[in-house]
């Protein structure tokens, strides 16, 4: 299968994921190699007539943009400018990111307003068709001039033939790569060093990730809520649509109806209750996982504009005889939106861990630690403890990055987004919810064991849930090595089927 990437086809995160799950090859259609073929012809030809400097084109960057270079130079310039931005630190970007900068990159090229030549943009589509991504690293960036630093160290072995890549999974020198596909080092034209480097591919590329992972665990919580209120013998009326019809938030909407579509035909659900009300982890639920699903959305609303958009510097526009240095590179929109989508996505763990503790708080004929002989066994006692770490952690991950900045470049970058680090601690984020999650689908189900006991059944649905859950957990009689059987957990999420 073939995704063809076009200028006139607007990209959506949905096929962005169908692109990745279905393994698709990219390519470039006509109407992407035109624009690309025009800009750089365009450009070439205003070297010629231009006597004026063009930024970052005849001249240095950055605080540097005063001195002029010449025309012998350039080609040199460029390169020298990948080999020393290329300066990323601390641990590996993991490579289904890598794989998505490659992509939106040559997305950000597609629209013609770049300057890079063809064959460099390419190149870039034969790196993500034959698997083949350069190693990154996750520190570096400011999110001032776009990326400048982790997409140096993308174009480097990509582009230059420098350094380390991951090939089919295993780490080589990319010369070895070079060598047997017979490619030479791309020599880079006027401009093309900064349209490497300039863009918010690595926030974006983050970014997308991100919201695709928020989308499934957003559902899975909703799941998870509906097993873990049925294991608590909770209350339905508080998920009834006539009481969210007066206040119609749309993701509040849509947990209630999914919580009501999970548990319909539950015995549980449907008995009497000796109880008034739930505690807020239930029955504001919601309110909860709505706002949750409401900022998701609107993440992905604004990431989808950045997306399909030219994100580099200086914008090199054809038609309108211009080139022009702005700022279409900053990473503020990205940021704020990485930032707020941490915080959405924390808060389905923090209440997560709460539903986890009502259940092993001997509660509504539950046992103590859900464990039927306690004292001599701990039972779920210190999963609750590991989920409230993690929680800790997310809320400490959710301090905005946002806001910072620290002047760079001789102060000519005088206020950056800090958009890197507010897109690496947002996948942290990810990671964190879907392992709290995890532990309250081991305590619920462990919990729902009990409920059965009573001579209860729940939903069709949840039934189901949990039958394929305990292929991989077992019921937990007596104390075990319980790490093992939370990562199990973790590994059914990650591999579950959701719709």
């Amino acid at each position: 299968m073939i995704h063809y990437i076009n200028p006139d086809e607007r990209l959506t995160i949905a096929r962005v994921k169908e692109i990745v799950d279905n393994h698709m090859t990219l390519a470039l259609s006509d109407e992407a190699k035109n624009r690309i073929q025009k800009c750089r012809d365009y450009l070439n030809r205003k070297m010629e007539t231009q006597k004026e400097p063009i930024y970052g084109v005849t001249t240095g960057f950055g605080s540097l943009c005063n001195i002029s270079i010449s025309k012998e130079q350039l080609s040199q310039l460029q390169k020298n400018l990948v080999m020393s931005h290329a300066c990323g630190v601390g641990d590996e970007v993991p490579q289904e990111v890598v794989r998505l900068m490659l992509l939106l990159k040559v997305q950000n090229f597609c629209f013609g307003y770049s300057g890079a030549q063809l064959q460099t943009v390419q190149r870039l589509i034969d790196c993500y068709n034959d698997d083949i991504l350069p190693i990154v690293y996750q520190q570096g960036s400011l999110g001032a001039s776009g990326d400048l630093c982790p997409l140096a160290n993308l174009m480097l072995p990509a582009i230059l033939g420098m350094g380390d890549v991951y090939y089919h999974g295993k780490r080589c020198d990319v010369k070895e790569i070079y060598a047997q596909k017979g490619w030479q080092p791309i020599e880079l034209q006027s401009k093309e060093g900064l349209a490497l480097l300039n863009g918010t591919q690595f926030m974006s590329s983050y970014a997308v990730w991100s919201i695709m992972k928020a989308e499934r665990l957003s559902l899975q919580a909703d799941m998870l809520l509906s097993l873990s209120l049925d294991a608590f013998d909770g209350r339905i009326e508080p998920f009834y649509d006539c009481l969210h019809q007066v206040r119609p938030h749309k993701g509040q909407l849509e947990t209630a109806a999914n919580v009501r579509r999970f548990t319909e035909g539950s015995q549980l659900i449907a008995r009497h209750k000796e109880h008034v009300q739930d505690p807020y982890s239930f029955r504001c639920a919601p309110q909860v996982h709505g706002a949750a699903k409401d900022t998701i959305r609107y993440v992905a609303s604004v990431v989808e504009t950045e997306i399909n958009s030219t994100t580099d510097n200086p914008i090199v526009l054809p038609d309108e005889d211009m080139v022009i240095s702005g700022g279409h590179f900053h990473g503020e929109p990205m940021a704020m939106v990485l930032d707020f989508l941490a915080i959405a996505v924390a808060e389905l763990g923090s209440i997560s861990e709460r539903r986890t503790y009502q259940l092993i708080d001997a509660k509504r004929g539950l046992p103590s630690f859900l464990v039927a002989k306690p004292g001599l066994n701990s039972g779920f006692m210190i999963p609750q403890y590991a989920a409230a770490s993690i929680v800790s952690q997310s809320k400490q991950l959710c301090s905005p990055c946002s806001v910072d900045s620290i002047p760079s470049s001789q102060n000519q970058e005088d206020l950056v987004s800090m958009g890197g680090n507010a897109a690496t601690k947002c996948y942290k984020v990810m990671e964190n919810t879907e392992r709290v999650l995890a532990i309250e689908l081991f305590n619920a189900a462990q919990a729902l064991d009990f409920r059965h006991q009573e001579g209860l059944k729940s939903s069709p649905f949840i039934e189901q849930l949990v039958a394929d859950y305990r292929k991989s957990v077992n019921f937990v009689d007596i104390d075990q090595v319980m790490y093992l059987l939370i990562h199990a957990s973790v590994k059914f999420l990650q591999e579950m089927k959701v719709d």
